[in-house]
């Protein structure tokens, strides 16, 4: 297994059921709930120095999101030029997360989350399973939707481990 395979794989063993798209959907209600359970205040802690703080995190999300949407959107139409990469430090570090509040960011998510989820269930399911190239390797549209989902539920068991016991 290679670097690249690891990578996908350590996010889709997160992944508990068969219906990931009911995951999907769980995942992202949790992520608000979440947040909308934290004060603005709360929303600019980090456990640890270097560390992004919750509205960091957040935006990371839907940064994320929108990048693996874009690539499953590509990728599902057939597309067979070369998606780029992305370097989520530089995403984050120009964020500025900072200077919103915490209810803009959740809004965001949630209308990201939601353009995804359309995208998701209106595809045909022949479309998920094709196969293109983004950041280097070969990768199905279906398998970065489950990225999404993966990586998601990534987020809220550090968000769970790290950050919540501390505020």
């Amino acid at each position: 297994m290679n670097d690249f395979e690891k990578y996908v794989q350590r996010y889709l063993n997160l992944i508990s059921s068969d219906n990931w798209i009911e995951e999907f959907t769980e995942c992202g209600k949790k992520t608000v709930e979440i947040f909308s359970d934290i004060s603005e205040e709360q929303s600019l802690f980090a456990y640890d120095t270097g560390k992004w703080n919750l509205k960091e995190l957040l935006l990371h999300l839907s940064d994320t999101e929108r990048v693996f949407q874009y690539r499953i959107l590509a990728i599902a139409r057939g597309d067979q030029n070369e998606l780029p990469g992305f370097d989520e430090n530089s995403y984050a570090n120009n964020s500025f997360a900072n200077e919103r509040s915490l209810q803009s960011l959740i809004e965001e998510y949630k209308l990201i989350r939601n353009s995804s989820e359309i995208l998701l269930k209106s595809a045909r399911s022949s479309a998920l399973q094709n196969v293109g190239n983004a950041n280097g390797n070969r990768i199905s549209a279906e398998t970065i939707g489950k990225l999404i989902v993966g990586h998601n539920i990534h987020h809220l068991n550090i968000i769970s481990e790290r950050y919540l016991p501390l505020l």
